[in-house]
């Protein structure tokens, strides 16, 4: 399937991707990062790598297809975000290890399917650059967004600029060690704040301690009544501020902005993590602790931003309001 590149109009979308270890999102994205058009499906990583990127290809293929069905919208660019290490100007996904990946050129692969022009980066980077146009960060010159999803991460600005880091590695809060003799982590160290503070570590532990499986949120919601559920949230809000609290102290962030897919939690995560941070940065005032706006969809977002400037067309999705 080709088609033509679009030119300037109103009529101009993007597609978006972000490509999880568990669920692929999807999006058509218009004018002011409007979501036109949203689905979410599994990643069907028991199949094999290869079974996901015939998955991602698919979904391309039916985002066009949703897009220009109706005659009113043409897809310009497309944006996909992934996890683990990601060469943003080869689009090539060099290593996910949720996923099976190992050098797959998937800016190349989507391109020769299409025809399209596709901006391939790294799922938390993506999340970032949303939150800095469209979301809490903008116009904050130092902050840090911590992405609490499956895994944890981080974006951080100092003096207007995204610190990227000499391998672009900047940002892996979640492997940093916060218990030196704690649990083992499959990066090799021990005690890494992934392991206690992100989503998947607290459903993991809270199945471990009572073999129920539920959501991340869900256990937030139990903690306020159930003791496992309060062991497992301490434990992570613990961690989540040995962490933070070193990342205040080395980059010195006007604001801190929680998003991922517990940010859901809103309140009950923001306050605890407020709290317990003023508890560890005790000589001078700790930063704000907020919640993203954009929450789990910043990934979706910051993606259709790439997109639109593979197309040539960047301000169609940061302008304007969401």
């Amino acid at each position: 399937m080709s088609v033509d590149p679009c030119v300037s109009g109103p009529r101009e979308v993007v597609a978006a991707l972000d490509v999880g270890g568990t669920t692929i999102k999807a999006a058509i994205v218009g004018v002011g990062g409007r979501f036109q058009h949203r689905r979410v499906l599994r990643t069907p990583v028991t199949e094999g790598p290869d079974a996901v990127v015939a998955a991602v290809l698919g979904e391309v293929r039916a985002l066009i297809a949703h897009a220009e069905g109706s005659g009113s919208s043409s897809v310009c660019g497309i944006g996909l975000v992934v996890p683990g290490s990601v060469d943003a100007a080869a689009g090539v996904a060099r290593f996910a290890a949720n996923i099976g990946w190992r050098n797959v050129a998937l800016g190349a692969l989507v391109e020769k399917e299409t025809g399209i022009p596709c901006s391939v980066e790294h799922d938390v980077r993506a999340a970032g650059i949303a939150e800095a146009a469209l979301g809490r960060v903008a116009g904050v010159d130092d902050a840090i967004l911590a992405v609490i999803g499956t895994g944890l991460a981080a974006v951080l600005w100092s003096a207007g600029r995204q610190v990227s880091g000499a391998s672009r590695l900047a940002g892996e809060l979640g492997h940093l060690p916060v218990w030196p003799d704690g649990e083992p982590c499959p990066c090799g160290q021990r005690g890494c704040l992934e392991r206690y503070a992100s989503a998947g570590a607290i459903v993991r532990r809270y199945e471990q301690a009572t073999g129920r499986h539920t959501t991340g949120e869900a256990i937030v919601a139990l903690a306020e009544h159930e003791g496992a559920a309060r062991d497992v949230w301490r434990d992570a809000i613990t961690a989540l501020s040995i962490g933070l609290a070193s990342c205040t102290m080395l980059l010195d962030p006007a604001l801190i902005v929680l998003g991922g897919g517990l940010s859901s939690a809103g309140e009950r995560l923001r306050a605890a993590v407020s709290n317990a941070l003023a508890t560890r940065v005790v000589w001078r005032d700790p930063p704000p602790v907020e919640i993203s706006p954009l929450g789990a969809g910043a990934g979706l977002l910051g993606a259709a931003i790439l997109a639109a400037d593979a197309a040539g067309v960047p301000g169609l999705v940061a302008s304007g309001s969401r």
